[in-house]
């Protein structure tokens, strides 16, 4: 019997050192650069303040993943949106949560 696991074990996502660098520039030259950067550094602060408390990189490793998926999906989001596509179908949670209040 071997003692090694019959299983490889799950890698946990982790950017390169310079991820975070690298994505602040990339939002810095984005055209919603306004909203983002601040959005963004904020986001950053939280889950630095939390890994500090936490000693625990998994909030900053989230962020930078999130922010990577929003950055690469931006184009096909602007380019639904210039499509002129009809979503009035879209579910708007904010409306259905104001229902119940």
């Amino acid at each position: 019997m071997s003692a090694q696991p019959d299983h490889a074990p799950v890698t946990p996502y982790a950017p390169a050192p310079g991820a975070p660098a690298e994505l602040l520039a990339q939002l810095r030259a984005d055209r919603r650069a306004e909203r983002w950067v601040p959005t963004f550094e904020r986001e950053w602060a939280a889950a630095l303040e939390e890994s500090r408390r936490t000693f625990s990189l998994a909030a900053l490793y989230e962020v930078i993943q999130v922010w990577q998926t929003r950055v690469a999906s931006a184009p096909a989001v602007d380019a639904f949106l210039a499509s002129g596509r009809d979503d009035s179908e879209f579910v708007d949670l904010e409306e259905i949560r104001s229902r119940r209040r």
